[in-house]
């Protein structure tokens, strides 16, 4: 069962206990405080429930400010490494800012533990990857 784990107008994130998934549905170009904040609860979710899937969809968020990909990469990063997510998946923004940020917070990325991250240009898509089953590679890395 899918419960909603929080909900502003920029972000709603679920999260499906049966399938291990966290999802966040990004709207819009966020400011510092509601980029930062939404993230945050996204990493509250992860500690929390330790799911092994991810899903960002990407789609409506926009450009990432120069100092929100910094927090990023300097403090989402290390607990992203250390959390229990095998499998990241993202569904690309429409806005080619946004795709241009995340390709450069992608890059800084010098480790991010057991996690394998993929893009996608579909939700279907997206969620056949995750839904599938998690290889012994992935699980011997658990």
């Amino acid at each position: 069962m899918v419960v909603t784990y929080y909900q502003d107008k920029v972000v709603t994130i679920t999260y499906d206990e049966e399938q291990q998934l966290g999802k966040a549905v990004w709207l819009g170009f966020l400011t510092s405080k509601e980029f930062r904040a939404a993230i945050e609860k996204c990493l509250d979710l992860m500690e929390t429930h330790k799911p092994l899937r991810w899903l960002g969809d990407n789609r409506k968020l926009r450009a990432i400010r120069k100092s929100d990909q910094d927090w990023f990469a300097e403090h989402v990063f290390p607990r992203l490494a250390a959390s229990s997510l095998r499998r990241n998946a993202s569904i690309v923004s429409e806005d080619m800012f946004n795709r241009m940020a995340v390709e450069q917070l992608i890059k800084r990325a010098d480790d991010l533990g057991d996690m394998v991250l993929k893009d996608f240009d579909t939700e279907e898509e997206a969620l056949a990857w995750l839904s599938s089953p998690i290889t012994l590679q992935e699980e011997t890395k658990a």
